[in-house]
């Protein structure tokens, strides 16, 4: 596989710009308390949670729960690290 090259994008001013504030969604089953794990997930990494900006929506039949949150980090490692982390959760089918 390829690696991709973002050095014309960061030269641009376009991308992931580190330290900074992004959003991350994780959708799973509507059965478990995602509202309030996803935030503690993301906490357990030591990121700052913008409590404010947490929301929930259901699915269109009520079986699985989106839950989207802002957070700040620092690197792209800790980015990752906060997919990663809500990706190992077994109630957690994927993140965006």
């Amino acid at each position: 596989m390829r690696e991709i090259d973002f050095s014309q994008a960061r030269r641009e001013g376009k991308g992931f710009v580190f330290p900074g504030e992004f959003e991350i969604t994780a959708m799973g089953s509507a059965e478990g308390d995602l509202k309030a794990r996803v935030p503690r997930i993301l906490e357990g990494l030591g990121l700052h949670v913008l409590h404010e900006t947490v929301r929930h929506r259901h699915s269109r039949e009520g079986n699985f729960l989106s839950v989207t949150v802002s957070f700040r980090c620092d690197t792209r490692e800790q980015y990752d690290a906060a997919h990663a982390a809500l990706r190992a959760d077994p109630g957690i089918r994927y993140t965006m």
